[in-house]
């Protein structure tokens, strides 16, 4: 039984040293050597709670990667230690991932889950814009993907342009290119060579003169047109420059209120999609921590708002919106500018925003471990209240000290002032001299050169 045991643990060991394997630990060589191969790199600090968070989700990627044949290096470098690493690939915060290939630096943004960051590796680690050489492997395709991004025609301009965006978007989505005899019969394209997205069971062509730039109309037209909206997502559409009109519910507790302001909304985005889509992303957020936080008031649920996150401003209807027709009114008097605005990124707004984030770290810290926060807070204060004091009283005592010797030679400033005033009294008479001369001589008679004067 005890060899059965020192078998399983050595297996256990190897398995682990296997696995632990797979992700590499790099130093300042790393640099030098990377252009051979593709690598994904988590730079890290030892002390940061997230990264500690990722290690064993990292380990996993490693793993799938290496156990699925991918090109991909799985590496790990203490951006605190090799420093000058760091520095040099732009890290600034922790963890940081980041895809090397090449001269090309992709950072990834996504969620740290292990499929989010296989799938982004694996995107991103092959061709920028990817053949559909069949109508097969179109169909396929199409399956595994909720947004397609597909060139269609012979090399040109357009083209160049087209696998430059890729090279630079391909950390968000896939692009492929195909020839018109691919797609499907009931897709009917103008003008070729084109570029088409597919998404929400239609399709939708770049029209240049219309659209701007192609990097721009393929930056909004990555997300779905109604989607589930969480921070994450919301940092995202920010880049879109779009204003993001989402209805704010209980996902877990779905009221009819709440069904029935998630349809209107869905049903605009589709309806109404090309009144809207150049300036509104649609779609629905769980819960409202996220959006009062943001907002740094209280939004009740449900109800509806729109989001500008270019300059921080948002606008709430000022009653329910229960039909199509008001929620209709209420968008386009966001986007003709009758509708009032709130927040901002104003000098009050930064204060404002100092002062919410300060109290929310301090409640946060409060209600997770009272007694930690008592600690960092009631400690500060209390020193602070000890110097003020101690200040204080210093002062109080140094006057003190200064008055003793006075009062002992029976110098001070009221005995002073007494004898100004008494003076005048006593040299009034005849031997006024004579009487002061004896007064100084003697301390105790200071108060009776009074009743001397009235005697004269």
């Amino acid at each position: 039984m005890a060899e059965v045991k020192s078998t399983l643990v050595c297996a256990v060991i190897l398995l682990s040293s296997a696995v632990f394997a797979l992700v590499e630990d790099l130093d300042d060589t790393f640099k030098d050597s990377r252009m051979d191969d593709v690598w994904l790199v988590d730079f890290y600090a030892p002390w940061c709670g997230y990264c500690k968070k990722l290690e064993p989700v990292w380990q996993e990627v490693g793993a799938e990667l290496k156990g699925s044949g991918s090109p991909v290096r799985v590496g790990k470098i203490d951006a605190t230690a090799f420093a000058g690493v760091a520095s040099e690939f732009g890290v600034r915060g922790y963890p940081t991932i980041k895809l090397l290939k090449g001269e090309l630096t992709y950072n990834y943004k996504g969620p740290r889950t292990k499929d989010d960051i296989i799938e982004f590796a694996n995107r991103v680690a092959g061709p920028a814009v990817r053949s559909l050489p069949s109508k097969q492997m179109f169909d396929h395709v199409m399956r595994r993907h909720n947004i397609l991004f597909v060139y269609v025609g012979r090399d040109s301009p357009l083209k160049e342009k087209y696998m430059e965006v890729a090279s630079e978007l391909i950390v968000y989505t896939y692009f492929f290119a195909a020839s018109e005899d691919v797609l499907p019969k009931e897709v009917t394209i103008p003008e070729l060579p084109a570029v088409v997205v597919f998404k929400d069971g239609a399709y939708f062509t770049y029209d240049e003169y219309q659209d701007s730039s192609l990097s721009s109309w393929i930056n909004k037209e990555r997300f779905l047109g109604y989607l589930q909206i969480d921070g994450f997502v919301l940092y995202e559409l920010g880049e879109t420059g779009k204003l993001v009109a989402m209805a704010v519910v209980d996902e877990k507790n779905l009221t009819e209120d709440s069904i029935r302001l998630k349809t209107l909304v869905q049903r605009v985005s589709t309806e109404y999609r090309d009144h809207f889509t150049r300036d509104i992303q649609f779609g629905h957020m769980d819960g409202n921590d996220y959006i009062n936080g943001l907002i740094m008031g209280e939004v009740a649920v449900p109800s509806f708002i729109i989001l500008n996150t270019s300059n921080e401003q948002y606008f709430l209807p000022s009653g329910p919106l229960e039909t199509m027709d008001q929620l209709l009114s209420f968008i386009n008097s966001v986007l003709d500018g009758t509708a009032q605005a709130q927040g901002g990124d104003s000098i009050f707004q930064r204060v404002r925003r100092l002062a919410y984030d300060a109290k929310s770290t301090v409640m946060s810290v409060f209600q997770t471990s009272p007694v930690l926060g008592c600690f960092l807070f009631g400690l500060p204060l209390g020193v602070i209240s000890l110097m003020c004091y101690g200040i204080c009283t210093a002062e109080t005592d140094d006057g003190a000290e200064d008055l003793e010797p006075l009062k002992r030679e029976g110098l001070t400033d009221e005995e002073d002032d007494d004898e100004g005033q008494r003076q005048p009294m006593e040299l009034e008479g005849p031997g006024a001299r004579a009487r002061a001369s004896r007064r100084r001589r003697s301390p105790s008679l200071t108060r009776k050169p009074i009743n001397a004067g009235v005697r004269c």
